[in-house]
């Protein structure tokens, strides 16, 4: 994940989906990821936050869609089934000693390996305010995805 700012870092989490229809699809994502200090704080004494404050977690509900459902072709032989999707929602960002309501946006891709087994690529972007300086600024922090999904 790339905190605007607060580097470049791994993030930790999970996600749940429910596909109410073939088309649409309500998620739910927890994460959490440590940040590093800013430009500033490096090249000064100043210190921003604290260890614990730049421990950055979030929560978000999204609904998605499939908008380019299909199947992929591997030779002749193999055919698999999948999805281009798109993702918006809501949620909360806890960073530097508070709550911030965040509005994410994003899109991916995924591939079923077979009925209950996919592998998904996707990327988002979670926005929220942030008055660390006295100027609110809106964050924009990317996120890349790669990851295994089960469906039961």
């Amino acid at each position: 994940m790339s905190v605007e700012d607060f580097g470049v870092n791994s993030l930790m989490g999970v996600r749940a989906a429910y596909h109410v229809s073939e088309d649409f699809f309500l998620e739910a994502q927890y994460a959490i990821t440590d940040t590093e200090p800013t430009s500033a704080e490096t090249l000064s004494a100043l210190q921003l936050l604290t260890d614990e404050q730049r421990e950055l977690s979030y929560y978000t509900l999204s609904l998605g869609y499939n908008i380019l459902p299909s199947e992929a072709y591997l030779g002749r032989k193999f055919a698999f089934r999948s999805s281009l999707y798109f993702l918006a929602g809501a949620g909360s960002t806890d960073f530097a000693g508070d709550k911030h309501f965040t509005i994410s946006v994003g899109a991916g891709y995924r591939f079923l390996l077979n009925d209950w087994l996919a592998v998904h690529l996707d990327m988002q972007n979670n926005m929220f305010d942030l008055d660390l300086l006295g100027e609110e600024k809106t964050l924009q922090n990317l996120q890349f995805h790669v990851g295994l999904s089960s469906f039961f």
